[in-house]
């Protein structure tokens, strides 16, 4: 499906409602760093390039999240029952946050596509899970462990020095570019291809048959043994391309220290070569990479240097500032994006009839009774609403409409179903 919004686009705002009005199947690469549950507050220092940026990483369970788990209960029972497993009401809170974003994330993201979120110990567990039921297990490629040197020696537990980065696939017909972030072959790999062919291409002679490993005497360096022995050996030419294959641990990245040319200043700002690496191995030129929480937009300047398509949002106004100064520094470009407010317009659905249509339908779905408070009604005493208002990215598709009795409806306006459900317990 094609991108209903423009390359280079940078959205201030609340993530969740802006991917809403994205189309299906229209991203070919996700990489998240969303808050952790730290239950710490984060601001640039003053003086700094990203001055003005913050934001607040604690979590307490709202009249809204409680709304989300009644949603999630009747669609997804199986996320449902990761969410009743959090252990505290902050984490609960959080991971209720996540899920209904990750839900988002899966219907954008294209089936060719993948999805990397990077996290620490702190939550790393529970969100294993939340990808686990929102993804598919079997749609899980990698943790990748992401090691770093820096921070303050603790005295009495070891040293936390990585963060988690859970790589999952949309299908199992992801896309994953090996070669392209592959090791460089060592100089003693290459040393056991001593023979040359006429073209200049590496070789070894290795025994045909059963042994199938390198002949290991004088004859594997002697090409006139080999024109005098063809049925005894086989050529096992070195592609010099192939390299080696690179592990899901990685430590040669180091986190940015303070006297770093990258840091901005941002709070929990990502080296540009951890991104680089990973927006090669999963997309290819002319890809769509998404950042929901771009803060400093380190994967939108690699998804350009690396001539990918991109689109970024944030909460913080500061960061569509930043990523016009940093692709003009870093990259040399005049910044010529597209700076969003507004929730883009899907255009996949095709023409839906008149929401209020579906009246019938609902009524059966409902078995008769308000979404609200409950009570039966005769079907001439329902009207039909929004569970998603429009103003949130919600649509007229079915799925995002239900029947209100008049007075729920009255009370509810044009606010989610957390406001009439909060109304309706206080009488």
């Amino acid at each position: 499906m094609t991108a209903n919004f423009a390359n280079q686009t940078m959205w201030t705002g609340d993530n969740l409602p802006v991917m809403r009005g994205m189309n299906d199947a229209c991203v070919d690469l996700i990489y998240l760093d969303p808050p952790f549950n730290s239950n710490a507050d984060y601001a640039a220092p003053i003086g700094s390039k990203a001055a003005g940026a913050a934001f607040k990483d604690t979590w307490s369970l709202s009249d809204v999240d409680a709304e989300w788990i009644n949603l999630i209960e009747a669609k997804h029972p199986a996320l449902y029952r990761v969410l009743l497993a959090a252990m505290t009401k902050s984490d609960k809170s959080y991971l209720v946050y996540m899920a209904a974003r990750l839900l988002e994330m899966r219907r954008i993201l294209k089936p060719t596509g993948g999805i990397y979120l990077h996290c620490d110990p702190t939550m790393s567990h529970h969100l294993k899970l939340v990808m686990d039921a929102v993804f598919g297990r079997g749609n899980f490629r990698n943790e990748i462990v992401w090691g770093y040197k820096s921070r303050p020696q603790p005295r009495n537990y070891f040293g936390r020095k990585h963060d988690a980065i859970l790589f999952y696939a949309k299908s199992p017909d992801h896309r994953f570019n090996r070669r392209a972030v592959a090791r460089e072959l060592s100089q003693s790999t290459i040393g056991k291809y001593r023979l040359k062919d006429r073209a200049g291409r590496r070789y070894r002679l290795q025994g045909r048959g059963i042994t199938d490993s390198p002949i290991k005497s004088a004859k594997d360096v002697d090409p006139k043994w080999e024109a005098t022995h063809p049925e005894l050996v086989v050529r096992d030419y070195l592609d010099e391309k192939e390299g080696t294959s690179r592990e899901d641990w990685w430590t040669d990245v180091e986190i940015l220290n303070q006297n770093s040319k990258e840091r901005l200043g941002y709070p929990t700002q990502k080296p540009l070569a951890l991104l680089d690496r990973i927006v090669r191995a999963s997309s290819n030129e002319g890809d769509v990479v998404l950042d929901p929480f771009c803060g400093c937009a380190t994967a939108c300047v690699v998804a350009e240097k690396n001539q990918r398509q991109w689109a970024g949002i944030d909460i913080s106004p500061k960061a569509a500032e930043l990523v016009a100064r940093r692709m003009e520094n870093e990259l040399g470009l005049f910044y010529k994006g597209a700076h969003g407010t507004d929730i883009p317009k899907r255009t996949d659905l095709g023409r839906l009839p008149p929401y209020r249509s579906h009246a019938k339908a609902l009524y059966g779905e409902q078995g008769g009774n308000c979404a609200g408070c409950d009570t039966h009604f005769e079907p001439q005493h329902l009207e039909v609403d929004h569970i998603v208002s429009r103003a949130k990215g919600g649509t007229d598709h079915i799925e995002n409409l239900q029947l209100l009795c008049g007075a729920c409806n009255k009370i509810k306006g044009d606010r989610g179903m957390d406001y009439l459900n909060a109304k309706l317990q206080m009488r």
